[in-house]
């Protein structure tokens, strides 16, 4: 008869232990389960959490990703929130109104919406040149990776301790509403800057009257003309924009839970190391696939705060007069110059290119966060 190797003899022992007790009892088999089940469950409460710098260099690669494939559709937006460019991107769609409810018409109007976006690609791409559709792209990595790092890392952080201190370290989604508004007021303060250099490069008209060379020129033209202050134009407005990223937070969250709950039924335990590559990759591309829902139906409901950012954020006249000078009276101006369905330019490209963004973005996070830790 062959020897056993150590290591099964270790794990025999193991097997046998919930069976030794030695009360009255004894130890049958359920309380032996039992035993078991127990040690399994504390097995997983003690499981390290992952730590909070994995969050944050995750988060920045994940931002990174999105922002670099979504670039052109980014410029797309912000020119179609500007009123500068309006007269030169005029929709078809603005020039018939749409009354009561009609769903195919809405539908038209959104086929319509999306042909235009790719025009209007295609159109700056002949006129401008390739690199011209990555307008802004260096202040758009400079900010993005820093602004995701700090909101997943301020995420995952805010969230551990509200929930530690408030819930007995229960999770709700209460927790999850205070820690993304924490994290979107941390980001939009720490960024805003880089934003608004951002956006100064992609309305810059190119040709004889394009005012900013780079990212550095621009940065310093804001500080001589407007001051510090001018850096952080739309800072109000972001702040108010704090309300996607945390309905965002909590949509994902709430469809996790439901995503984890259904794994568990249809599985029978929630061990990734049982799981299947397939199941594991299935699972992996629905949690993704949850971001991208969560930012699109976030972003409807939030999105007017960015044409307000943008108007903001746009150069002074030629005569140094600003025309928007804080967030109620631009939400006023532009209702009463150009009606409330301008508080919607550019949506079409922003959705193209957030919902995207969210499914590369979430799921780069989870693959960085699950090879670093």
């Amino acid at each position: 008869m062959p020897r056993k190797p150590l290591d099964e003899w270790e794990e025999d022992a193991r097997e046998s232990l919930p069976y030794l007790a030695s009360d009255e009892k004894g130890s049958n088999f359920r309380e032996a389960v039992q035993t078991t089940s127990v040690t399994q469950k504390s097995t997983t409460k003690n499981h390290p959490a992952v730590r909070p710098w994995v969050h944050f260099v995750a988060g920045g690669i994940g931002g990174m990703a999105g922002a670099i494939v979504t670039c052109p559709f980014d410029l797309v937006k912000t020119r179609l929130q500007s009123d500068v460019y309006q007269s030169i991107y005029k929709s078809k769609v603005a020039t018939h109104a749409v009354t009561g409810f009609r769903p195919v018409s809405y539908i038209l109007d959104g086929a319509t919406h999306f042909k235009e976006t790719f025009g209007i690609i295609g159109n700056i791409y002949k006129q401008e040149g390739f690199q011209s559709l990555f307008k802004g792209l260096g202040p758009n990595l400079v900010g993005v990776i820093p602004a995701r790092s700090i909101n997943f890392f301020t995420y995952g952080t805010t969230k551990d301790i509200y929930s530690r201190s408030f819930n007995n370290g229960e999770e709700a989604a209460w927790i999850h509403l205070m820690a993304g508004a924490t994290a979107g007021v941390a980001t939009s303060t720490a960024t805003n800057p880089i934003w608004m250099v951002k956006t100064r490069l992609q309305l810059d008209k190119a040709g004889k009257t394009r005012l900013y060379s780079n990212s550095w020129s621009c940065l310093k033209g804001i500080l001589n003309t407007e001051g510090i202050r001018g850096l952080y134009k739309g800072l109000s407005a972001s702040y108010l924009g704090s309300a996607e990223s945390i309905l965002q937070w909590l949509l994902y969250e709430q469809m996790k839970r439901i995503l984890h709950e259904r794994s568990i039924q249809r599985l029978g335990h929630a061990d990734e190391y049982k799981k299947t590559t397939t199941e594991k990759i299935t699972e992996w591309c629905q949690r993704s696939g949850s971001a991208g829902l969560a930012k699109f139906v976030a972003s409807i409901i939030t999105y007017p705060h960015e044409v307000v950012r943008t108007r903001l954020r746009q150069a002074p006249l030629e005569n140094g007069k600003m025309k928007y000078t804080g967030l109620i009276q631009t939400f006023k101006v532009i209702i009463k110059e150009e009606g409330f369905a301008s508080m919607y330019s550019g949506l079409t490209p922003h959705l193209m290119r957030t919902v995207p963004n969210s499914i590369i973005m979430f799921g780069t996070w989870e693959l960085v966060i699950k090879l670093l830790s």
